[in-house]
């Protein structure tokens, strides 16, 4: 089995969910969105996320679609994991989100603490051990805009179970990131750590994450995989522990930071409309997925797709393409 660091690694893509209609996922819809994201050097994908919508959809409908979408990225070739999340309100309901998508073989278990509630640190504790019996590693999720959040005495029971081998952090706080590496470093060398605000991947990065995780990565995988090569090939050598704060800033970071300002212009879509439909509608212009989402959220209108098309006509060398 992979360590958590090596999963989370480079470049992890959170897929939009293709429907073949409102609210109802479809494996042969994300065909071509799953070429081309592997195409464009997708490290690893994570399904049914805050991207993908997962929390919106019933557990009835996701069996055939991550079964299918698993089975169609590892013909593509490669040895890129794919982790699928489960989180929803209460324990019961991810255990049978589990028991729904394990089928589909995925390397890893995604999870937040639970939605809608608000819920004491023990009773979190509780949500993640209850995991530790499906057979699967399960990478934490750190999503407070959605979900409780993962304190310091959370994360460090976390760091207790083996089961539990990594996180995805979207706080968009480095002060938490950097103590989530930190502690992992001294107490589980192999716990990953991966970076899931956009706006601080090189931040987050040169703070010690092992990758990172950008939605924007959905419709332009490029830029946030040219940030990540190009952060890698730029870094200072020693581990990031060792180095004085901010020692590896302007010179070391030159193009990861160039690639992040692209990133940053790319994520401007969301000022016209945040979310998912907004992603699914730039993706439909190359065919890549339908623009149907899951109820209530609903697609763009048609005022949405004309700013949405003027913005980014001077970026649009950076967005996905169909592959041949």
């Amino acid at each position: 089995m992979s360590t958590g660091r090596e999963m989370l690694s480079g470049v992890t893509v959170p897929l939009v969910t293709p429907m073949d209609a409102p609210g109802r996922p479809s494996a042969d819809a994300a065909t071509a969105l799953l070429a081309a994201v592997h195409s464009a050097g997708a490290d690893a994908l994570m399904l049914l996320g805050s991207n993908g919508e997962g929390p919106l959809l019933p557990t009835s409908v996701l069996r055939d679609f991550t079964a299918g979408a698993v089975a169609t990225w590892r013909q593509l070739g490669g040895d890129r994991p794919v982790l699928v999340n489960i989180t929803a309100a209460g324990t019961a309901d991810v255990l049978a989100r589990a028991e729904t998508v394990l089928p589909a073989r995925p390397e890893a278990l995604v999870l937040s603490p639970p939605i809608y509630f608000h819920h004491r640190d023990d009773e979190i504790i509780a949500h993640y051990a209850a995991c530790a019996g499906l057979g699967v590693p399960v990478v934490a999720y750190n999503a407070p805009k959605y979900s409780n959040p993962l304190t310091d005495a959370v994360f460090d029971a976390l760091l207790d179970m083996e089961h539990v081998i990594g996180v995805k952090d979207s706080s968009g706080d480095l002060r938490v990131l950097r103590t989530m590496v930190d502690t992992a470093r001294e107490r589980r060398p192999g716990f990953g750590v991966g970076q899931g605000a956009e706006g601080a991947l090189v931040a987050g990065l040169r703070a010690g994450a092992d990758g990172i995780v950008p939605g924007i990565a959905n419709i332009a995988p490029a830029p946030a995989v040219e940030l990540y090569r190009a952060w890698c090939a730029e870094r200072p050598p020693e581990p990031a522990a060792a180095r004085p704060a901010g020692e590896d800033s302007a010179h070391h970071a030159s193009r990861a930071e160039h690639w992040q300002a692209i990133v940053d212009q790319l994520c401007g879509v969301h000022r016209i409309r945040p979310g998912v439909p907004t992603v699914k509608e730039i993706l439909s212009w190359q065919g890549l997925c339908p623009v149907h989402v899951a109820p209530p959220l609903l697609p763009c209108t048609d005022d949405e797709r004309r700013e949405l098309r003027a913005y980014l006509e001077p970026l649009a060398e950076h967005l996905l393409s169909a592959t041949a």
